[in-house]
């Protein structure tokens, strides 16, 4: 396909040339996804090539509803229910036993797999079209910044990738993950859902990964040490730290980009400044496009404000301390 047809993709030919065994990227309320057949090992594995993404690291199928859960999954325990019925179509990925023989490509080989059905539009229409699941991890080099316009994936992977363009994503940051396989909900990647919520929803506490330590759980996507992670180096400062530091340079600051709550003193024109919003979800929805940017302008160091110690915070939180990892 050309890159005229890239630009003006529709649902029926991006569902076409996933039956094909191509990928296309296509839109979610979270981020951008890089979809292939799910049941189709051939065309999954041109998704951890195209990523340099290791084999054994499991991708998310995208569904268009609660009718395809057991076209993957072996079992549907009720708290896994109770929080699809509450939150799908959203941002939340649950984690089932998997079906013998369906999706091994896609699951890394483990016995388990990972579902979501997006609330955007455009994807449950293709989805739909598609008349199957879609695998899709973020449309992103592996670790890096994901995608959150059809622009960002094009910087990413260039006009040849097929991309249906849905517009900017809503929420920013990628799907909550809750483990279903072991007989209680563990949160093992936190997003815009806070457990709180989770555990309201289906009627029992959502543990943390932190609360059960035993080697059983699934490897999920997302979860590495250093993820999420601009080409400047992200240094996670507060605001009094960034000050004294932007102080001492003064003039002569230069290549650093400044993304706080507070308000900053900034003496040099080479200093980039953004305004953290001081609401999660506004933070969460520009997060990616924010760090992104600032590689389009050449920063080297990324200076960011930790977020508030409160619930709603913890996604954000979580993608900045990985991007700080690497």
């Amino acid at each position: 396909m050309t890159a005229t047809m890239t630009a003006t993709l529709t649902v029926s030919q991006a569902a076409d040339n996933i039956r094909a065994g191509e990928l296309v990227a296509f839109p979610t309320e979270t981020v951008y996804g890089l979809g292939a057949d799910a049941s189709d090992n051939a065309a999954v594995a041109k998704i951890f090539a195209a990523k340099g993404r290791p084999a054994d690291h499991p991708l998310i199928v995208h569904i268009a509803g609660q009718a395809q859960v057991l076209d993957y999954a072996s079992s549907l325990p009720p708290f896994a229910k109770a929080l699809i019925e509450a939150f799908w179509p959203g941002p939340l990925t649950v984690i089932l036993p998997r079906k013998p023989g369906v999706a091994t490509a896609a699951a890394g080989g483990q016995n388990s797999i990972g579902l979501r059905c997006p609330a955007h539009p455009l994807a449950l229409a293709f989805l739909t079209a598609c008349n199957t699941g879609v695998a899709g991890p973020s449309a992103n080099k592996f670790g890096r910044v994901s995608p959150t316009t059809a622009q960002h994936v094009r910087q990413e992977f260039g006009d040849a990738l097929m991309v249906l363009d849905g517009g900017a994503c809503t929420v920013g940051i990628e799907s909550s993950i809750v483990d279903c396989t072991r007989g209680q909900p563990v949160l093992l990647r936190p997003g815009v859902l806070t457990r709180e919520q989770l555990s309201a929803a289906c009627g029992q506490a959502v543990l943390s990964a932190n609360d059960v330590l035993d080697n059983s759980a699934p490897r999920a996507p997302g979860t590495l040490e250093s993820h999420y992670a601009p080409n400047a180096q992200v240094r996670l400062m507060d605001a009094n730290a960034i000050q004294t530091a932007l102080d001492v340079l003064g003039a002569d600051a230069a290549h650093i980009a400044v993304y706080a709550r507070s308000i900053v003193r900034i003496s040099s024109s080479q200093v980039l400044f953004r305004r953290m919003p001081d609401d999660a979800l506004a933070t969460a929805e520009q997060l990616f496009a924010v760090l992104r940017d600032f590689d389009t302008q050449g920063v080297k160091l990324v200076w960011i404000e930790p977020v508030p110690d409160a619930a709603e915070w913890d996604g954000v939180r979580d993608r900045l301390g990985r991007a700080a990892a690497s």
